[in-house]
Protein backbone atom coordinates (compact mmCIF):
# COMPACT_ATOMS: atom_id res chain seq x y z
CA UNK A 1 0.00 0.00 0.00
CA UNK A 2 2.55 2.77 -1.03
CA UNK A 3 0.23 5.69 0.02
CA UNK A 4 0.28 4.09 3.49
CA UNK A 5 3.74 3.78 3.69
CA UNK A 6 4.66 7.24 2.32
CA UNK A 7 2.50 8.63 4.10
CA UNK A 8 3.60 7.07 7.36
CA UNK A 9 7.08 8.00 6.38
CA UNK A 10 6.09 11.67 6.54
CA UNK A 11 4.19 11.51 9.99
CA UNK A 12 7.44 9.84 11.62
CA UNK A 13 8.89 12.98 10.90
CA UNK A 14 8.24 15.46 13.52
CA UNK A 15 7.65 18.33 11.27
CA UNK A 16 6.24 20.85 13.92
CA UNK A 17 5.54 24.36 12.24
CA UNK A 18 8.23 26.18 11.02
CA UNK A 19 10.53 22.85 11.10
CA UNK A 20 9.96 20.61 8.11
CA UNK A 21 12.72 17.40 9.83
CA UNK A 22 13.28 17.04 6.04
CA UNK A 23 10.10 16.05 5.01
CA UNK A 24 10.68 17.79 1.70
CA UNK A 25 13.70 16.16 1.15
CA UNK A 26 12.22 12.89 1.48
CA UNK A 27 9.34 14.04 -1.03
CA UNK A 28 12.11 15.67 -3.19
CA UNK A 29 13.73 11.66 -3.17
CA UNK A 30 10.77 10.52 -4.46
CA UNK A 31 9.84 12.74 -7.41
CA UNK A 32 13.58 13.02 -8.71
CA UNK A 33 13.05 9.52 -10.59
CA UNK A 34 9.74 10.82 -11.97
CA UNK A 35 11.58 13.71 -13.82
CA UNK A 36 10.54 16.94 -11.75
CA UNK A 37 13.30 19.28 -11.19
CA UNK A 38 13.56 20.33 -7.64
CA UNK A 39 13.91 23.73 -5.99
CA UNK A 40 14.03 24.89 -2.84
CA UNK A 41 13.18 28.50 -2.07
CA UNK A 42 13.59 28.76 1.84
CA UNK A 43 13.55 31.69 3.27
CA UNK A 44 13.43 33.07 7.33
CA UNK A 45 14.01 29.80 8.04
CA UNK A 46 11.12 28.23 6.62
CA UNK A 47 11.77 25.27 4.11
CA UNK A 48 9.61 25.81 0.75
CA UNK A 49 9.56 23.55 -2.00
CA UNK A 50 8.54 23.74 -5.98
CA UNK A 51 8.71 20.97 -8.05
CA UNK A 52 8.10 20.69 -11.54
CA UNK A 53 7.63 18.28 -14.42
CA UNK A 54 7.95 19.73 -18.01
CA UNK A 55 7.95 23.21 -18.90
CA UNK A 56 4.65 23.21 -21.78
CA UNK A 57 1.28 23.10 -21.22
CA UNK A 58 -1.22 24.13 -19.03
CA UNK A 59 0.33 23.72 -15.37
CA UNK A 60 -1.62 21.79 -13.25
CA UNK A 61 -0.54 22.27 -9.17
CA UNK A 62 -0.86 20.24 -6.06
CA UNK A 63 0.14 22.54 -2.80
CA UNK A 64 0.23 21.43 0.52
CA UNK A 65 2.60 21.85 3.31
CA UNK A 66 4.79 19.48 5.52
CA UNK A 67 4.19 21.47 8.81
CA UNK A 68 2.25 20.21 11.33
CA UNK A 69 0.30 21.92 15.02
CA UNK A 70 2.05 21.38 18.42
CA UNK A 71 0.48 17.39 19.97
CA UNK A 72 -0.80 18.76 23.24
CA UNK A 73 -0.27 16.80 25.78
CA UNK A 74 1.55 13.22 24.96
CA UNK A 75 0.21 11.39 27.70
CA UNK A 76 -3.21 12.05 26.10
CA UNK A 77 -2.01 10.32 22.83
CA UNK A 78 -3.17 6.16 23.01
CA UNK A 79 -0.12 5.96 20.84
CA UNK A 80 2.87 8.67 20.15
CA UNK A 81 2.33 11.39 17.41
CA UNK A 82 5.10 10.58 15.57
CA UNK A 83 5.06 7.20 15.67
CA UNK A 84 2.71 5.96 12.68
CA UNK A 85 0.22 3.40 13.98
CA UNK A 86 -2.46 1.74 12.17
CA UNK A 87 -5.06 0.59 14.64
CA UNK A 88 -9.14 -0.29 14.24
CA UNK A 89 -8.73 0.46 10.01
CA UNK A 90 -7.15 4.21 11.06
CA UNK A 91 -3.61 5.56 10.40
CA UNK A 92 -2.65 7.89 14.04
CA UNK A 93 -0.22 10.63 13.94
CA UNK A 94 0.03 13.90 14.01
CA UNK A 95 -0.33 14.97 10.48
CA UNK A 96 -1.94 11.99 9.28
CA UNK A 97 -5.51 14.48 8.05
CA UNK A 98 -3.58 17.24 8.16
CA UNK A 99 -1.88 16.77 5.50
CA UNK A 100 0.70 14.17 5.14
CA UNK A 101 -1.83 11.76 3.55
CA UNK A 102 -2.81 14.13 0.86
CA UNK A 103 0.68 14.55 0.03
CA UNK A 104 1.44 10.87 0.03
CA UNK A 105 -1.43 10.61 -1.69
CA UNK A 106 -0.41 13.01 -4.61
CA UNK A 107 2.67 11.92 -5.14
CA UNK A 108 1.36 8.07 -5.88
CA UNK A 109 -1.26 10.06 -7.81
CA UNK A 110 1.15 11.63 -10.06
CA UNK A 111 3.74 8.77 -9.93
CA UNK A 112 1.30 6.58 -11.45
CA UNK A 113 -0.21 8.77 -14.28
CA UNK A 114 3.54 9.39 -15.37
CA UNK A 115 3.87 5.35 -15.50
CA UNK A 116 0.93 5.26 -18.20
CA UNK A 117 1.20 8.58 -19.93
CA UNK A 118 5.01 9.33 -19.98
CA UNK A 119 5.89 12.22 -21.39
CA UNK A 120 2.40 13.51 -21.93
CA UNK A 121 1.54 13.22 -18.41
CA UNK A 122 4.34 16.64 -18.64
CA UNK A 123 3.17 20.51 -17.08
CA UNK A 124 2.62 19.07 -13.04
CA UNK A 125 4.22 20.58 -10.27
CA UNK A 126 3.77 20.47 -6.10
CA UNK A 127 4.15 23.64 -3.76
CA UNK A 128 5.16 22.62 -0.51
CA UNK A 129 5.87 24.58 2.66
CA UNK A 130 6.67 23.94 6.36
CA UNK A 131 4.78 27.26 7.70
CA UNK A 132 1.57 27.00 6.58
CA UNK A 133 0.02 26.24 10.30
CA UNK A 134 2.20 29.42 11.69
CA UNK A 135 2.51 32.80 11.06
CA UNK A 136 2.66 32.26 6.82
CA UNK A 137 5.09 34.99 6.48
CA UNK A 138 7.83 32.96 4.71
CA UNK A 139 5.89 29.75 3.32
CA UNK A 140 3.93 29.28 0.13
CA UNK A 141 3.92 33.44 -0.24
CA UNK A 142 7.28 33.40 -0.81
CA UNK A 143 7.20 31.26 -3.58
CA UNK A 144 4.55 32.93 -5.20
CA UNK A 145 6.21 35.61 -5.15
CA UNK A 146 9.46 34.14 -6.74
CA UNK A 147 7.10 32.81 -9.41
CA UNK A 148 5.88 35.91 -9.74
CA UNK A 149 8.78 37.64 -10.33
CA UNK A 150 9.36 35.32 -13.06
CA UNK A 151 5.97 35.58 -14.74
CA UNK A 152 5.29 32.20 -13.98
CA UNK A 153 1.73 31.04 -13.25
CA UNK A 154 -0.53 28.04 -12.28
CA UNK A 155 -3.51 27.00 -14.57
CA UNK A 156 -4.84 24.71 -12.17
CA UNK A 157 -4.59 23.88 -8.85
CA UNK A 158 -5.68 21.48 -5.92
CA UNK A 159 -4.52 22.18 -1.87
CA UNK A 160 -4.78 19.34 -0.35
CA UNK A 161 -6.74 20.56 2.84
CA UNK A 162 -9.00 17.92 4.73
CA UNK A 163 -12.06 19.02 3.36
CA UNK A 164 -14.81 16.02 3.54
CA UNK A 165 -17.34 15.98 6.78
CA UNK A 166 -19.07 12.87 6.63
CA UNK A 167 -17.12 10.45 3.97
CA UNK A 168 -14.17 11.10 1.54
CA UNK A 169 -15.39 12.88 -1.38
CA UNK A 170 -18.46 14.67 0.12
CA UNK A 171 -17.35 18.50 -0.09
CA UNK A 172 -14.65 20.00 -2.20
CA UNK A 173 -13.85 23.92 -1.09
CA UNK A 174 -13.88 26.35 -4.27
CA UNK A 175 -13.04 29.21 -2.24
CA UNK A 176 -12.71 30.97 1.24
CA UNK A 177 -13.92 33.94 2.91
CA UNK A 178 -11.32 36.42 3.30
CA UNK A 179 -10.25 37.89 7.14
CA UNK A 180 -10.37 41.18 8.05
CA UNK A 181 -9.03 42.12 12.24
CA UNK A 182 -9.15 45.82 13.66
CA UNK A 183 -8.11 46.80 16.83
CA UNK A 184 -10.04 49.64 17.94
CA UNK A 185 -9.35 52.32 21.03
CA UNK A 186 -12.16 54.32 21.95
CA UNK A 187 -10.75 57.32 23.91
CA UNK A 188 -12.07 58.93 27.35
CA UNK A 189 -11.57 61.04 30.50
CA UNK A 190 -10.31 58.49 33.61
CA UNK A 191 -11.39 59.64 36.70
CA UNK A 192 -13.25 58.59 39.95
CA UNK A 193 -16.92 56.82 39.64
CA UNK A 194 -18.28 59.17 42.03
CA UNK A 195 -17.59 61.98 40.21
CA UNK A 196 -18.79 61.06 36.69
CA UNK A 197 -19.20 65.19 35.62
CA UNK A 198 -15.33 64.75 35.57
CA UNK A 199 -15.18 61.72 33.51
CA UNK A 200 -16.27 60.39 29.89
CA UNK A 201 -16.60 56.84 29.90
CA UNK A 202 -15.29 55.07 26.93
CA UNK A 203 -16.98 51.82 27.59
CA UNK A 204 -20.62 53.91 27.35
CA UNK A 205 -19.55 55.75 24.63
CA UNK A 206 -18.32 52.74 22.31
CA UNK A 207 -21.56 50.85 23.29
CA UNK A 208 -24.08 52.22 20.78
CA UNK A 209 -21.09 51.73 18.62
CA UNK A 210 -20.63 48.35 18.95
CA UNK A 211 -24.36 47.44 19.31
CA UNK A 212 -24.78 48.95 15.72
CA UNK A 213 -21.66 47.34 14.19
CA UNK A 214 -22.93 43.92 15.63
CA UNK A 215 -26.40 44.49 14.13
CA UNK A 216 -25.35 45.83 10.67
CA UNK A 217 -26.08 43.28 7.84
CA UNK A 218 -22.65 43.98 5.59
CA UNK A 219 -24.01 42.12 2.68
CA UNK A 220 -25.84 39.41 1.79
CA UNK A 221 -23.24 36.96 0.64
CA UNK A 222 -23.83 35.45 -3.31
CA UNK A 223 -24.44 31.81 -4.73
CA UNK A 224 -20.88 30.49 -2.89
CA UNK A 225 -20.68 32.51 0.01
CA UNK A 226 -22.82 33.68 2.99
CA UNK A 227 -22.93 37.12 4.43
CA UNK A 228 -20.24 38.69 5.40
CA UNK A 229 -19.89 37.93 9.69
CA UNK A 230 -18.78 40.74 12.72
CA UNK A 231 -17.48 39.10 15.60
CA UNK A 232 -15.93 40.84 18.60
CA UNK A 233 -13.02 39.04 19.96
CA UNK A 234 -11.85 40.63 22.87
CA UNK A 235 -12.91 43.86 25.04
CA UNK A 236 -10.65 45.52 27.69
CA UNK A 237 -11.19 48.46 30.03
CA UNK A 238 -9.74 49.65 33.23
CA UNK A 239 -7.55 49.95 35.63
CA UNK A 240 -7.81 46.95 37.66
CA UNK A 241 -9.54 48.96 40.20
CA UNK A 242 -13.77 49.52 40.81
CA UNK A 243 -14.25 53.26 41.30
CA UNK A 244 -11.78 54.54 38.48
CA UNK A 245 -13.41 54.84 35.08
CA UNK A 246 -11.54 53.73 32.43
CA UNK A 247 -9.66 56.08 30.03
CA UNK A 248 -9.76 54.05 27.27
CA UNK A 249 -11.41 50.80 25.41
CA UNK A 250 -9.90 48.60 23.50
CA UNK A 251 -11.69 46.46 20.75
CA UNK A 252 -10.74 43.74 18.89
CA UNK A 253 -13.26 42.34 16.24
CA UNK A 254 -12.85 40.68 12.82
CA UNK A 255 -14.88 40.32 9.75
CA UNK A 256 -15.13 37.28 7.29
CA UNK A 257 -16.25 37.92 4.67
CA UNK A 258 -17.38 37.03 1.30
CA UNK A 259 -16.13 38.11 -1.98
CA UNK A 260 -19.62 40.51 -2.22
CA UNK A 261 -17.50 42.87 -0.15
CA UNK A 262 -14.20 44.38 -0.24
CA UNK A 263 -12.23 45.86 2.14
CA UNK A 264 -11.90 49.11 1.23
CA UNK A 265 -15.82 48.79 1.80
CA UNK A 266 -15.88 47.74 5.21
CA UNK A 267 -13.11 50.02 6.26
CA UNK A 268 -15.25 52.60 5.00
CA UNK A 269 -18.30 51.93 6.26
CA UNK A 270 -16.42 51.24 9.66
CA UNK A 271 -15.06 54.21 9.68
CA UNK A 272 -18.51 56.59 8.81
CA UNK A 273 -20.23 54.88 11.55
CA UNK A 274 -17.87 55.55 14.44
CA UNK A 275 -17.47 59.08 13.15
CA UNK A 276 -20.91 59.07 13.60
CA UNK A 277 -21.62 58.44 16.96
CA UNK A 278 -18.41 61.05 17.73
CA UNK A 279 -16.09 58.90 19.43
CA UNK A 280 -12.71 59.86 19.02
CA UNK A 281 -10.76 56.40 18.35
CA UNK A 282 -7.87 55.19 16.78
CA UNK A 283 -8.61 51.74 14.33
CA UNK A 284 -5.66 49.49 13.26
CA UNK A 285 -6.37 47.21 10.72
CA UNK A 286 -4.84 43.61 9.69
CA UNK A 287 -6.18 42.14 6.17
CA UNK A 288 -5.02 38.21 7.01
CA UNK A 289 -6.53 37.10 3.86
CA UNK A 290 -8.49 38.05 1.01
CA UNK A 291 -11.37 36.12 -0.33
CA UNK A 292 -10.94 33.97 -3.31
CA UNK A 293 -13.63 32.17 -5.44
CA UNK A 294 -13.00 29.32 -8.37
CA UNK A 295 -16.46 29.33 -10.03
CA UNK A 296 -17.55 25.85 -11.51
CA UNK A 297 -15.37 25.17 -14.60
CA UNK A 298 -12.84 22.86 -15.51
CA UNK A 299 -11.24 22.09 -12.20
CA UNK A 300 -14.74 21.86 -10.13
CA UNK A 301 -15.65 19.66 -13.18
CA UNK A 302 -12.87 17.72 -13.15
CA UNK A 303 -12.74 17.02 -9.37
CA UNK A 304 -15.86 16.63 -9.27
CA UNK A 305 -16.32 13.88 -12.10
CA UNK A 306 -13.06 11.72 -10.62
CA UNK A 307 -14.88 11.58 -7.26
CA UNK A 308 -17.64 10.43 -8.76
CA UNK A 309 -16.24 7.79 -10.94
CA UNK A 310 -13.92 6.68 -7.77
CA UNK A 311 -16.15 7.16 -4.86
CA UNK A 312 -20.01 6.77 -6.95
CA UNK A 313 -21.61 10.19 -5.06
CA UNK A 314 -21.94 14.11 -5.76
CA UNK A 315 -19.04 16.36 -4.14
CA UNK A 316 -20.69 19.54 -2.66
CA UNK A 317 -19.34 22.84 -3.63
CA UNK A 318 -18.07 24.46 0.19
CA UNK A 319 -16.65 28.08 1.04
CA UNK A 320 -16.63 27.69 4.94
CA UNK A 321 -13.93 27.00 6.99
CA UNK A 322 -10.89 29.63 7.68
CA UNK A 323 -8.06 30.27 5.96
CA UNK A 324 -5.46 28.14 3.89
CA UNK A 325 -2.67 28.74 1.62
CA UNK A 326 -4.85 28.58 -1.30
CA UNK A 327 -5.42 32.73 -0.59
CA UNK A 328 -1.93 33.13 -1.69
CA UNK A 329 -1.75 30.66 -4.66
CA UNK A 330 -5.25 32.38 -5.99
CA UNK A 331 -2.95 35.29 -7.35
CA UNK A 332 -1.25 33.33 -9.92
CA UNK A 333 -4.05 30.81 -10.62
CA UNK A 334 -7.20 31.56 -11.51
CA UNK A 335 -8.66 27.85 -10.84
CA UNK A 336 -8.08 26.24 -7.20
CA UNK A 337 -9.90 24.35 -5.02
CA UNK A 338 -8.96 22.38 -1.96
CA UNK A 339 -10.05 18.78 -1.76
CA UNK A 340 -8.29 15.90 1.01
CA UNK A 341 -9.53 13.35 3.64
CA UNK A 342 -11.96 14.13 6.25
CA UNK A 343 -11.35 16.71 8.61
CA UNK A 344 -12.90 15.21 11.94
CA UNK A 345 -10.03 14.09 13.71
CA UNK A 346 -7.45 17.19 12.33
CA UNK A 347 -5.68 19.63 15.11
CA UNK A 348 -6.95 16.54 17.55
CA UNK A 349 -5.46 14.42 20.48
CA UNK A 350 -5.07 11.21 18.69
CA UNK A 351 -5.43 12.75 14.76
CA UNK A 352 -6.11 9.90 12.28
CA UNK A 353 -7.28 9.15 8.51
CA UNK A 354 -8.86 6.06 7.43
CA UNK A 355 -6.59 3.62 5.91
CA UNK A 356 -9.62 2.57 3.01
CA UNK A 357 -9.73 6.40 2.23
CA UNK A 358 -6.10 6.59 1.25
CA UNK A 359 -5.97 4.19 -2.13
CA UNK A 360 -8.73 6.06 -3.34
CA UNK A 361 -7.96 9.35 -2.53
CA UNK A 362 -4.63 9.04 -4.74
CA UNK A 363 -6.88 7.76 -7.40
CA UNK A 364 -9.22 10.36 -7.46
CA UNK A 365 -6.17 13.12 -7.59
CA UNK A 366 -5.05 10.82 -10.60
CA UNK A 367 -7.77 10.92 -12.61
CA UNK A 368 -8.37 14.66 -12.06
CA UNK A 369 -4.62 15.34 -13.32
CA UNK A 370 -5.63 12.87 -15.85
CA UNK A 371 -8.77 14.56 -16.66
CA UNK A 372 -7.01 18.06 -16.95
CA UNK A 373 -4.31 17.18 -18.59
CA UNK A 374 -6.46 15.59 -21.43
CA UNK A 375 -8.69 18.58 -21.93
Amino acid sequence: MPVLEKASALIARPSITPEDAGCLELVASWLLPLGFAIERIDAGGVSNLWARRGTTGRLICFAGHTDVVPTGPLEQWTSPPFAPTVRNGHLYGRGAADMKSSIAACVVGMERLIQRRGASADSLCLLLTSDEEGDAIDGTVRVVEALKARNETIDFCIVGEPTCVARLGDTMKNGRRGSLTAKLTVRGVQGHVAYPHLVKNPVHLAAPALAELAATTWDAGNDYFPPTSFQISNAHAGTGAGNVVPGSFVIDFNFRFSTASTVDSLQSRVHQLLDRHQLEYEITWTLGAKPFLTPRGELCAALGAAVAAEIGIATELSTTGGTSDGRFIADICQQLVEFGPLNASIHKVDECVAVADLEPLARIYELTFERLLSQ
